[in-house]
């Protein structure tokens, strides 16, 4: 046996839980959910591929919209509308059957992929002062995110075995050790023992992330979940992931190692009809209660408890220990805001920052790690 090999522990309970909304990703680029439509409707790239022919113009034909004055129909409206045909398993026109409105969601879907990895698609500064400051201060910490970026988990690779290692919270297709899946055993499962110099002692960070991820691929076949670290693109012609191949120059489709089944994108859509029953999402929900429980300490950065996050502010009413410290941290708290937070904590205390000030805030650092 390696005697290099260690297994990675978590503590009973957790020093500061972190919860991070759009607006900690937003510094270093993505796009605010109000900002994802209006983008998708003027970028030339979408506007002259195939399924953004398609999804632009069942928007043309079914809003009304004014890009003089910056007015666009909220996403959260758009999905719904597209839901309501589908839970009812309705035709909206002959032209936008059942099966076609099917189509146009998952395509939108898609688009929103496209955007948001376009707009992350370089390592930026905020996340990695971020992980220096967990680094430096206090490393019994874990993350639940509701973003589909992978900023954080890129601004993490400097941290990689000399401080610790990233847990998804669930079981992936990399950790299988079957043939067909040796290209993509190269992730580390942190929940069995991993190899480890002497002098090093590593720690598991768990990074929940609620609504899905970029580089999660979903099968529905099997119901399993590949993780591609580096692959997050979608051919726009054929609306499909796709992985590069440098060798041939060529872009390949990525279907399901196991049983060649096409994968889905998995990131949950900003509407009130979620899909939340899918089992990895009730297992990452499961682990998110778990963190919620243990945590001495919420810290809420750039979040705003959208309207249709319900089951997100359920998850926290049922369980936030009424002890439990909360801080949010927001550039701009309002009384709207103060009020969404004080519904599931008893005594939140909000602080006036916005994420890439608080990483560079020595003493606030302090204070809440």
């Amino acid at each position: 046996m390696n005697s290099n090999l260690k297994y990675l522990q978590y503590p009973e309970s957790r020093d500061v839980l972190f919860v991070f909304g759009a607006g900690a990703s937003h510094p270093d680029g993505v796009p605010l959910q109000r900002h994802i439509l209006p983008m998708i409707l003027n970028d030339d790239e979408i506007a002259n591929s195939d399924i953004g022919k398609i999804v632009i113009q069942f928007i043309n034909d079914n809003f009304a919209f004014d890009s003089a004055t910056n007015d666009y129909p909220h996403l959260e409206s758009l999905f719904l509308f597209l839901d309501h045909f589908i839970q009812q398993n309705e035709s909206l026109s002959k032209t936008y059957t059942n099966s076609a409105i099917h189509k146009i969601k998952e395509y939108l879907i898609k688009l929103i992929h496209f955007i948001v990895n376009k707009e992350s698609d370089i390592k930026k500064k905020t996340y990695h002062k971020f992980w220096e400051a967990v680094e430096k201060h206090n490393t019994n910490i874990s993350i639940i995110t509701l973003n589909y970026d992978t900023l954080l988990e890129q601004a993490f690779e400097f941290m990689f075995k000399r401080i610790g290692y990233l847990d998804y919270s669930f079981h992936l297709m990399n950790y299988n050790k079957s043939a067909e899946l040796k290209h993509f055993n190269f992730w580390r499962d942190p929940r069995q023992p991993v190899e480890s110099e002497p002098q090093i002692d590593p720690v598991p960070f768990k990074l929940i992330k609620l609504h899905g991820s970029l580089n999660w691929k979903y099968c529905n076949c099997c119901n399993q979940t590949l993780l591609t670290p580096w692959d997050r693109e979608v051919d726009l012609k054929k609306g499909k992931l796709t992985w590069y191949s440098k060798k041939s120059d060529t872009n390949y489709e990525y279907v399901c190692p196991v049983d060649g089944t096409e994968f889905d994108t998995l990131i949950l859509t900003p509407s009130f009809a979620k899909n939340i029953n899918r089992q990895v999402v009730t297992q990452l929900i499961s682990e998110a209660g778990r963190e919620i429980r243990i945590a001495k300490k919420i810290v809420f950065i750039g979040y705003s408890f959208s309207n249709a996050d319900v089951h997100v502010r359920a998850l926290f009413k049922k369980h936030l220990h009424p002890d439990t410290e909360v801080i949010v941290i927001n550039p701009r708290n309002s009384k709207s805001l103060e009020l969404k937070y004080k519904s599931i904590a008893i005594n939140p205390e909000f602080i006036n920052s916005s994420f890439e000030n608080f990483v560079e805030d020595e003493d606030l650092l302090k204070r809440v790690f």
